[in-house]
Formats: structure tokens, C-alpha cells, sequence
């Protein structure tokens, strides 16, 4: 299996996981968007420009958040509640995973999805 087919393995797998998980983006360390998944019957909130702006964002922030890693440890993810969102970014060694969801999805529902997506991850270079 090629790095993308596992890629968009990984990605079908996340969305498999909660009828309320709405995006699956899988970004590298540079912010570029490896490949990404929008649920079929649904429309983005950002527009498509917007939306690899935002990815390059998180690419920022992980490289932000990395100046800290000595005394408080590695960031394994990053939770953000919006009104009109909820959003995760996991993190493996060498890409970040951005996925949204519906706002109202559970607390619960969340901690079991980025432990889920935690566990697949775990194995990627």
C-alpha cells in the first residue's frame, strides 16, 4: 500500500469512527495538505483557500508549541471548541491530523476519537 492509499485509509477509518466528524485533512510539517476529506453530504465552512490557509496555521502552531516541548512535554493534541465547529489536530512524528466535527458532539464522544485516532497513528513515520 502506498503512503497515500494508507493516508486515505487512515482518513476513512476517522470518519467511520462518528457520524459527526465532518473533515479529515492530513497536513505535513510545512502545512502543505497531504490529502484531505470533506463528508460527502456536507459543504466546508471555509472556503478552499481559507481552508489551506488554516492548515498552514496549524503547521504554525505546532512549530510554536514545539519551543515548550523541554519542560512541558510533547503536545499529543490540541482540542478548539468554536460556536459553529469543534476541532482536533493529532499529532504523529512527521504530520498533523486536522479534523472537525459537529459542534455538538459529545465530550466524551471527543476524548474516545482522538484516543482512536491516537492508536492508528501511533505507527506512522
Amino acid at each position: 500500500m502506498t503512503k497515500n492509499q494508507n493516508f486515505k485509509s487512515i482518513i476513512s477509518q476517522i470518519f467511520k469512527m462518528n457520524n459527526k466528524i465532518r473533515f479529515v485533512s492530513i497536513i505535513d510539517l510545512d502545512g502543505k495538505i497531504i490529502v484531505s476529506e470533506m463528508k460527502p453530504d456536507l459543504q466546508s465552512l471555509l472556503k478552499k483557500t481559507n481552508e489551506e490557509k488554516f492548515c498552514q496555521h496549524v503547521a504554525v502552531r505546532r512549530n510554536m508549541r514545539h519551543e515548550f516541548d523541554k519542560k512541558l512535554g510533547k503536545v499529543d493534541y490540541v482540542h478548539v471548541e468554536r460556536e459553529n465547529i469543534t476541532q482536533f489536530v493529532v499529532y504523529s512524528k512527521s504530520h498533523s491530523f486536522f479534523i472537525t466535527a459537529e459542534p455538538e458532539i459529545t465530550s466524551s464522544t471527543k476524548a474516545n476519537v482522538i484516543m482512536k485516532i491516537k492508536k492508528i497513528i501511533l505507527t506512522l513515520k
